[in-house]
């Protein structure tokens, strides 16, 4: 890799030269536009991102599950500049080019079922969402739509709607759009239910306050990302999917973060054998160049009229050429294996990190998409959020040069993205600066 794979600290983080582009940002960018780690980046790749200060830092974010494939990946640079080289861009709904179907083509391949499928694509996981509701909407010829607690699905209107946690997502960007209904979601460390019990009382709440008839959808994030990556329990996931099924409710699964290897599998909804009637994808699918999609059962695809789907730049030639590169580089590398692979090294650390500090009550995720939960717990077992040295430890592991993200209702969890081009020795180099962290924090 050009980029040596090593941890590099030659100046404070941030460092001077970081600092000074802060301020240009500052000058011009939307304060709006937040910067968690405010270190200038020049190049990446492997597990590291490296600073315009020569900093190197360890990635455990991947760009928040973007770069799976690691930052230019090989497949992915050659397909880029070739197609950039070719043309840049002709808009597909004007006159077509071959990228853009083979990308619909792999989308048939690699996503759950055998049935015949097809895909229309976007440029961000926000607009998958909203486009999988129109279909939704349009193919059962129902208004309603059903998300979960503690689920993320966007920025726009729509999926600001779809989306739980107000701040800093919603709040006072409303009015909201009409017709989203919110049930609970499984979350064994906080409600202790199977997964039957948490589907049950699911189902139950949206039979009764929304009627079953009236919905055209129920969209769910397998494992909830932004939320605090939630791992409902077992079978919660087959139960919704099934009670769909019976009542002629289409089940979208919201695959934007975890798909495409991160959790072992090519999909998360693989793991329980799940198949979505339509599923959204986007983050992992172009190697960090901007793409999404929805799949789904072709004859709900083929629902929609002529020109209701689509738009400008969606499914633009160098992003899917990006996309083909990406795809190419977790197969011939099995980029699934090694995501089970980085689970298992981490999930033993994190659960020896827990031995140790009683402020980390839960350890969970599935392959590369790994968290840890910080709080603390009363004598009936009720759980207090610890955002405070959730916040501590993320700075701390900062200022060592590691890059770690937090997410949840309550900003209390940790969540672990690695690129799954990362060696085990980095790896294991930046969950020992997060066990220090820890400890420099107690």
């Amino acid at each position: 890799m050009s980029v040596p794979q090593e941890r590099r600290l030659l100046t404070r983080i941030p460092g001077p030269l970081s600092l000074e582009r802060l301020e240009r940002k500052k000058r011009y960018v939307a304060d709006g536009v937040g910067t968690m780690l405010p270190v200038s980046i020049v190049r990446a790749g492997g597990g590291i991102l490296e600073d315009v200060d020569g900093n190197r830092l360890i990635d455990l974010g991947s760009g928040i599950a973007v770069t799976t494939v690691g930052n230019a990946a090989p497949a992915v640079v050659r397909n880029v500049v070739e197609q950039a080289e070719a043309f840049t861009h002709t808009c597909f709904m004007i006159t077509p080019y071959e990228g853009y179907i083979d990308v619909c083509a792999a989308l048939a391949e690699l996503t759950p079922g055998e049935h015949a499928k097809k895909s229309a694509l976007f440029n961000s996981g926000a607009e998958a969402v909203e486009n999988a509701v129109k279909i939704a909407r349009v193919a059962t010829g129902r208004d309603a739509v059903a998300v979960f607690d503690h689920a993320y699905h966007g920025r726009t209107n729509l999926t600001m709607a779809m989306t739980a946690k107000n701040q800093p997502y919603k709040n006072g960007f409303g009015p909201f759009a009409a017709e989203v209904y919110r049930a609970p979601m499984s979350y064994p460390l906080h409600d202790g239910l199977s997964g039957e019990q948490a589907a049950a009382r699911a189902i139950d709440v949206l039979d009764k306050q929304v009627g079953t008839g009236n919905l055209a959808c129920v969209v769910i994030e397998p494992i909830q990302g932004e939320g605090g990556f939630i791992v409902p329990a077992p079978g919660f996931l087959p139960r919704i999917a099934q009670w769909c099924r019976d009542n002629g409710v289409l089940f979208v699964a919201d695959e934007i973060q975890t798909g495409f290897c991160r959790t072992g599998d090519w999909f998360a909804c693989d793991d329980e054998g799940v198949v979505p009637d339509l599923v959204t994808t986007a983050k992992g699918i172009a190697g960090g160049l901007p793409l999404a999609a929805v799949t789904g059962r072709a004859e709900l695809m083929d629902a929609v009229h002529g020109g209701g789907l689509g738009g400008t730049y969606g499914g633009n030639p160098i992003a899917c050429a990006a996309a083909l590169g990406a795809v190419e580089e977790m197969r011939e590398r099995d980029l699934a294996a090694r995501a089970a692979a980085i689970g298992a090294l981490m999930r033993d650390r994190l659960t020896s990190m827990a031995a140790e500090h009683d402020v980390i009550i839960d350890v969970r995720g599935r392959g590369a998409m790994q968290a840890i939960e910080l709080g603390t717990r009363d004598a009936s077992g009720a759980v207090t959020p610890d955002a405070a040295r959730t916040a501590a430890v993320s700075a701390r592991c900062h200022a060592e040069g590691v890059v770690t993200l937090t997410c949840g209702t309550w900003g209390n969890v940790f969540r672990f993205l690695p690129p799954l081009s990362i060696s085990d020795d980095l790896l294991g180099e930046a969950l020992d600066v997060v066990a220090e962290a820890f400890a420099a924090t107690a």
